[in-house]
């Protein structure tokens, strides 16, 4: 998408605070010098069986670009290509999940469309609100920065082995748990302590696709501790079986020779590292001096997370994995 979009006109705006210019995770507009709005859209097509939790996915995914924003989102609207064959209770059941996850996220449903289509696709257009000042970007890390990611990695592989059945119950629950928790409770936690200087979640470029725009932005390079990846249960056994998504291999070439990686880091954690995430989590860069206490309030987020890297000044390459 970024490379149509490049071919666009610039829009010029005073008031367009975060636009095209950058790969940031939505839109932001500034309505007064107290007030701004987050603006981004989001959908895709089922990632489990079960219509209700395939609902919530999609929705906590959608209301994620707010938080990596800094913002609140406030305003949510359905989008839905549904087929004609399918019974309408299936549909009844995408939209309960959704407008629970919504619900939980303190924001509202108002309606939203549906087209037919042959396959189902879901998600929500979010609207929310930021203080200009406290506007979180992806283009902003500084050299000493810690990195923390708030979800584990390895979405995409458990979602083929769902998808080829073969994941197990362990591998499957904790896949849904990550995928439909908000990252409301991670943004949250940087409220309280600040010392953020970027941020941005990790989607389907992978950790190491959003790095790179994150390192690109900043004009920075970015070091990746492999040994420190929070992963999914059985992500790299399945990995290391071959259940790797067609994404990946579009994240390696995304990529490209941005990044080195030690000789030491396993095949299936590369395959990790370019894994195409479903509702990921915030990669934070914060301040050294911040980063404990970060730490300490994540304790209360229900999945794993870890520091995983570190900001240097730029270097040859813009990524190392080592």
């Amino acid at each position: 998408m970024a490379q149509v979009l490049c071919h666009l006109p610039k829009t010029k705006d005073e008031n367009l605070l975060v636009g095209l210019d950058t790969s940031d995770d939505a839109a932001v507009y500034k309505i007064n010098d107290e007030l701004a709005m987050i603006q981004t859209l989001d959908f895709f097509t089922p990632v489990v069986d079960d219509p209700y939790t395939f609902g919530q996915i999609a929705a906590a995914n959608s209301l994620s670009d707010v938080y990596a924003m800094g913002g609140e989102p406030k305003l949510a609207m359905n989008i839905v290509c549904f087929p004609n064959c399918l019974s309408p209770d299936v549909l009844t059941e995408i939209l309960k999940g959704g407008y629970d996850k919504v619900k939980e996220a303190g924001a509202l449903v108002v309606g939203g469309h549906t087209v037919e289509d042959d396959e189902p696709k879901y998600g929500l257009s979010v609207a929310g609100f930021v203080h200009p000042s406290n506007i979180l970007t992806n283009s902003n890390a500084k050299p000493g920065d810690v990195l923390i990611l708030t979800k584990p990695l390895g979405l995409g592989i458990i979602n083929t082995a769902i998808k080829g059945e073969l994941a197990d119950k362990e591998a499957y629950d904790e896949a849904v748990k990550v995928m439909s928790t908000l990252n409301k409770y991670a943004k949250e936690a940087i409220d309280q302590v600040g010392g953020v200087n970027s941020l941005t979640d990790i989607t389907g470029f992978g950790l190491l696709g959003h790095a790179l725009e994150m390192a690109m932005g900043s004009k920075v390079s970015i070091k990746i501790n492999h040994k420190n990846l929070p992963v999914i249960t059985k992500a790299l056994e399945y990995a290391s079986m071959g259940l790797v998504p067609a994404g990946a291999y579009a994240n390696r070439e995304y990529v490209g020779d941005n990044v080195i990686i030690d000789e030491n880091v396993p095949q299936n954690i590369e395959d990790i590292l370019y894994d195409p995430q479903t509702s990921g989590g915030l990669l934070i860069s914060i301040a050294k001096d911040k980063a404990d206490l970060l730490l300490e309030k994540l304790t209360s987020i229900p999945t794993k997370y870890a520091v995983v890297g570190e900001v240097i000044e730029k270097q040859e390459h813009y990524l190392y994995v080592k």
